[in-house]
C-alpha cells in the first residue's frame, strides 16, 4: 500500500504526512461546498478554497522536508566528540569586570541634585 510504511520488524505504520495531507485535500473540497450550502457567494467559497488549498500545498512541503530531514538524521553516523571541551557559559550575574551595574547607588547621573 502507498500509505503505509513497514517497519524492521514487518508491522505496517501509518504514513502521517499523507494522512494529513489527505484530510487537508478533503477539507479543501468539503469546507467550500458546506459555505456555498449555507448561502455564501461563489466568489467567498472560491476564496475559501483557493486559501486552504494554499496552506495543505505549504504544510506538505514543510512535512516532506521534515521527512527527508529525519532520514538524513536516522542515516548519518553521530559526530565524534570535540577535541577540546569547551568551559560553561556563565550567565548575567557571574560576569567579571568592575562594571557601572552592581547594585546599591550611584554617585553623578541624571538624578537631580538639590
Amino acid at each position: 500500500m502507498s500509505g503505509h510504511r513497514t517497519t524492521s520488524e514487518g508491522h505496517p505504520s501509518p504514513d502521517t504526512a499523507t494522512d494529513v495531507v489527505r484530510w487537508a485535500v478533503f477539507s479543501c473540497v468539503l469546507v467550500p461546498l458546506v459555505l456555498l450550502w449555507y448561502g455564501t457567494s461563489l466568489a467567498g467559497a472560491t476564496g475559501t478554497a483557493l486559501g486552504l488549498a494554499a496552506v495543505t500545498a505549504a504544510c506538505r512541503v514543510l512535512l516532506r522536508r521534515s521527512e527527508q530531514s529525519e532520514a538524513r538524521l536516522l542515516t548519518e553516523e553521530p559526530a565524534p566528540p570535540l577535541a577540546e571541551e569547551q568551559p560553561p557559559h556563565r550567565g548575567h550575574r557571574h560576569r567579571a569586570g568592575s562594571g557601572a551595574h552592581r547594585g546599591g547607588r550611584h554617585a553623578g547621573g541624571s538624578a537631580p541634585v538639590d
